[in-house]
C-alpha cells in the first residue's frame, strides 16, 4: 500500500507542477493540413500538431565541387545512413546525390562506376540504400541491375539475371527498392513481381521470395475456378498476391515491408528471418492508414500506402500517397499520430514516393516537385515519442511523466491516458489504473486492472468476509434449532 502512496503522490506533484508550467494547447489551425487520429469508437478527434513543416531540399540549393547540383529530376527513393548522411535516387537524371547530414551541403554525386576498364553510368535508378559494412546498393532500374559500390566508388559486385525454377520463363529483372540487413542480405523489391519480396544472399545469389501476401478469395469464387476452364483461369487477375511498395530494416534484422491493400486493414508488414508476419495491430486491428474514406472525396476510398521508415524503440511510419499523409504507430500497433496533405501549400505533397527520418525529423521525398520536405517535431509529437520510447525500454515510471504531459496538451489523448492506466497497474495501484485504462478506452487491460483489484478488495476484507459467513452459518443453526424446538413443543403439547 505504502507503494502504491507514493506514486501517486508523485505523479499528483508531477501534474500539478506541469499545470503550472505547461500552458493548455489546441490544435494548430495555421498548418494547410488537418493533424488528427482516431478515437476508439473509430470517430476523427482533431488533436495538437505532432510535425509542423521545417522546410524543403531541392538540387537548386547545393553545388559540389564548385558547380550546380541542378534540381532533382523525378527522384523516387531516399535512404538516411547511419552517419546521417541522406542518399537521393535523383531517378531522372540517372544519378545518386549525397547530402551532409546537417543537410548543408552536397558532398557527393554518383552517376557511373568503372567495370573492366570501361565507364558504366545507371539508368534510371530508383532504389539506394547504404550497408551497416557502409557498401552502397543502387538498384539500376532500367539496366535490370543491383549495383554494389564500396564508399570510394569502386565496383564491389553487381546482382543481375536471377535464375531459378521458381521464377517465369522471360522474367526480367527490375529492380525498384532495395535494403540490406546486417548480413548483407539483400531485400529487393521488382517490378511486376507479385509472388513477394526478392532476396539474395550476400554473394548475390537468389535465394527465394519473403513474405508473399496471398490474396483471399471466396468461396464463390473458389467454386467459379474449379468450373472455369484452363484459359479462363489464366486469364484472371483476381488472385495474383499483393505488391510490395516499400522496405526498411530494424535493428534486430526483422523487415517492415509495406504494402498495396484494397481492404484498408493491413499495409505494413514485420517480417521475422522466416518470412513470417510478426507485428501488433492493436485494439483496432488496423494497419492501413485512414479508417475512413470519403465516398464524395476526389480521393476516396483506402489509403495507398508507398513506403515504411523504422524510426527506432518499436516506431515505424508510413506514407500514404493517395492523400498525401504521414501516420505513426508503435511497437502495439497504436496509432500516434496523423498529418500532411495533398496541395500546393508549404509543407504538403503532390506525389510523395519516401519516407526517412534523422532523429525526430522526419523527410518525405515528392517525386513531381523534386524536393525533400522537412517535418520537425512539436512539443506534443516529441513527447508521444519519448513516452512510447521509455515504455518500450521498460522504463514505466519515466514514460508516465510524459503521458502526463501529453495529458496537459491534450486531455483526450487516450493512448496518454492509457499509459498512465498502465504506470498506475504496473505500480499496483489498480484502483487508480481502472480510471485511466477507462478513460484511455483500453479494456484488455482494464479488465486486468479490474480482476487484480476485485481479487485485492476480496483479500484485504476476507476476514470480514469469513466473519460474516461463521455468522450466518451461527444464525442459520440457531433459526434452524429454534424451529425444531418449536415443532417438538407443539406435538408434546398435542400429545
Amino acid at each position: 500500500m505504502m507503494k502504491h502512496t507514493k506514486f501517486a503522490l508523485r505523479f499528483l506533484c508531477l501534474v500539478l507542477a506541469l499545470t503550472a508550467a505547461v500552458p493548455s494547447a489546441l490544435a494548430d489551425t495555421d498548418l494547410p493540413y488537418d493533424t488528427y487520429n482516431y478515437d476508439y469508437w473509430e470517430d476523427i478527434v482533431i488533436t495538437p500538431a505532432a510535425y509542423v513543416p521545417g522546410g524543403a531540399l531541392s538540387g537548386t540549393d547545393y553545388t559540389y565541387q564548385g558547380n550546380p547540383v541542378g534540381a532533382f529530376k523525378t527522384p523516387q527513393d531516399m535512404f538516411v545512413a547511419e552517419d546521417g548522411t541522406i542518399w537521393v535516387a535523383d531517378t531522372g537524371n540517372n544519378r545518386i546525390v549525397v547530402l551532409s547530414a546537417d543537410m548543408k551541403q552536397a558532398i557527393n554525386i554518383i552517376d557511373g562506376f568503372d567495370m573492366d576498364g570501361e565507364r558504366q553510368t545507371f539508368n534510371a535508378p530508383y532504389g539506394v540504400c547504404v550497408s551497416e559494412n557502409q557498401q552502397i546498393y543502387i538498384a539500376d532500374s532500367n539496366n535490370h541491375r543491383i549495383v554494389v559500390l564500396e564508399m570510394d566508388g569502386s565496383l564491389c559486385k553487381i546482382v543481375e539475371n536471377p535464375q531459378s525454377e521458381v521464377l517465369e520463363d522471360g522474367f526480367v529483372f527490375t529492380p525498384l527498392k532495395v535494403s540490406v540487413d546486417y548480413a548483407d542480405r539483400i531485400y529487393c523489391i521488382a517490378q511486376k513481381m507479385f509472388e513477394g519480396i526478392m532476396v539474395f544472399e550476400a554473394a548475390g545469389n537468389f535465394t527465394g521470395f519473403f513474405g508473399t501476401i496471398n490474396v483471399k478469395i471466396s468461396l464463390w469464387e473458389k467454386f467459379w475456378r474449379k468450373l472455369a476452364t484452363k484459359e479462363e483461369r489464366s486469364k484472371q487477375q483476381l488472385f495474383i498476391p499483393t505488391e510490395f511498395t516499400g522496405i526498411d530494416v530494424d535493428d534486430e534484422g526483422f523487415v517492415y515491408a509495406s504494402n498495396v491493400d484494397t481492404d484498408g486493414l493491413q499495409a505494413v508488414r514485420r517480417l521475422n528471418p522466416r518470412g513470417q508476419d510478426v507485428i501488433r495491430k492493436g485494439p483496432s486491428q488496423n494497419l492501413g492508414g485512414d479508417l475512413w474514406g470519403d465516398d464524395t472525396h476526389t480521393y476516396s476510398g483506402p489509403s495507398r500506402i508507398v513506403d515504411v521508415v523504422y524510426r527506432g524503440y518499436g516506431i515505424y511510419s508510413l506514407l500514404d500517397s493517395k492523400r498525401g499523409r504521414v501516420f505513426t504507430y508503435d511497437h502495439e500497433g497504436n496509432l500516434l499520430y496523423i498529418f500532411g496533405g495533398l496541395g500546393t501549400q508549404t509543407g504538403t505533397f503532390n506525389t510523395p514516393v519516401a519516407i526517412e527520418h534523422s532523429g525526430n525529423t522526419l523527410m518525405v521525398l515528392d517525386a513531381y516537385r523534386a524536393t525533400i520536405l522537412l517535418f520537425n517535431a512539436t512539443e506534443y509529437g516529441q513527447l508521444i515519442n519519448d513516452a512510447v520510447a521509455l515504455r518500450y525500454s521498460g522504463d514505466e515510471e519515466k514514460a508516465v511523466e510524459k503521458w502526463a504531459q501529453v495529458l496537459l496538451l491534450n486531455e483526450n489523448d487516450e493512448l496518454a491516458n492509457s499509459g498512465i492506466g498502465k504506470a498506475y497497474l504496473t505500480a499496483g495501484d489498480n484502483e487508480q489504473a481502472m480510471k485511466y485504462l477507462k478513460r484511455g478506452m483500453n479494456r484488455a487491460y482494464y479488465s486486468v486492472a479490474y480482476k487484480r483489484y476485485r481479487n485485492e478488495m476480496i483479500k484485504d476484507n476476507l476476514q470480514y468476509i469469513l466473519s460474516g459467513v461463521l455468522v450466518l452459518i451461527i444464525a442459520v443453526i440457531v433459526v434452524l434449532k429454534i424451529r425444531k424446538n418449536k415443532k417438538h413443543g407443539a406435538k408434546g403439547a398435542e400429545a
